[in-house]
């Protein structure tokens, strides 16, 4: 971990922290999700670095060491683009591989179709392509559905609110790493779904943990819960939604997500290489929403093979 350089870059009014490792002249750029961080990607970014791969993650704006924008309840899927792009320039890198995970991978998608001639190929964990567009699942699933709950202004702030934020991440963790959506019960919040004496996932320490939640204590989750869960519903004007360069995805078997309304179907039946031309998919038997974590030898060996495939 110490070889990882963390760099600070103003980007649109902003000062990003963005960590790397790496001076090879093929670029991976990682995006993380939530409760992800640049450190989610730890494991990833050192195998690339040893095989000759230039590995950069950025916190995005409002997200551990990053700057907050002033007015987080205005930040949006966008900004996030944007800000790639911006850092991108500063850093004078012209193509890369992005290599996405959890809600990571819409603005890896977006950039993919916004800026083609930009991405050699995309990697996402967790979740597929699906064309831009208001999210759905809060119409099927009960009024507990945790995203129903954190778009709800005011009441995950509530309930973090009681905590600390290395037990908020810790919780969060230990419920998305199981194999059911997290769906709580008509008087109770997220957080009262983990017993406090539930033990971490095996492959998560507690150095993890304290790292994670010094990251989250430093920027809390004011932007976290705008980005993503309150900006599903934002339009793109987009006429030809599909990815024109290889893709990989990696989906756990036991990934809560695959039980979403839908998704396991959409997957199973090709129904995403629609959007997707040149769709690779592999599944990891014992994978859940942390794959990359929880078999990381096993996600940077196909890492590995799909970028030397696609250089």
């Amino acid at each position: 971990m110490d070889q990882i350089r963390h760099n600070f870059i103003h980007v649109n009014g902003l000062k990003l922290h963005v960590a790397e490792i790496g001076s090879g002249p093929t670029t991976v750029v990682f995006l993380h999700g939530f409760p992800e961080i640049w450190y989610s990607w730890r494991h990833q970014m050192i195998a690339m670095a040893k095989a000759g791969f230039r590995a950069i993650a950025p916190d995005y704006r409002g997200y551990g060491l990053s700057e907050p924008p002033p007015e987080p309840e205005k930040a949006s899927f966008s900004d996030v683009i944007a800000d790639l792009v911006g850092v991108l320039g500063f850093l004078g890198i012209d193509k890369v591989f992005l290599v996405a995970k959890d809600f990571g991978v819409r603005p890896a998608n977006l950039f993919t179709v916004f800026h083609p001639e930009r991405v050699l190929g995309v990697v996402t964990v967790g979740v597929p392509f699906f064309p831009p567009g208001p999210s759905l699942y809060h119409n099927y699933l009960p009024e507990g559905f945790y995203i129903s709950r954190w778009r709800e202004p005011g009441r995950a702030e509530a309930d973090f609110g009681r905590l600390d934020a290395k037990t908020v991440v810790r919780n969060i963790y230990i419920l998305f790493s199981k194999s059911e959506i997290p769906i709580a019960a008509e008087n109770q919040e997220i957080m009262d779904m983990v017993d406090p004496s539930t033990p971490l996932p095996p492959w998560f320490t507690e150095e993890d943990l304290t790292n994670y939640g010094a990251l989250y204590e430093k920027s809390g989750f004011r932007t976290a819960l705008q980005v993503p869960y309150r900006s599903f519903s934002e339009e793109f004007n987009i006429t030809d939604p599909k990815v024109k360069v290889p893709m990989l995805l990696i989906m756990g078997e036991k990934d809560y997500f695959f039980k979403f309304p839908g998704v396991e179907e959409y997957i199973r039946s090709g129904k995403a290489k629609t959007y997707v031309p040149e769709l690779e998919i592999t599944f990891l038997p014992e994978g859940t929403h942390f794959a990359q974590e929880q078999f990381p030898e096993q996600v940077n060996q196909l890492l590995l093979a799909f970028l030397t495939k696609h250089i």
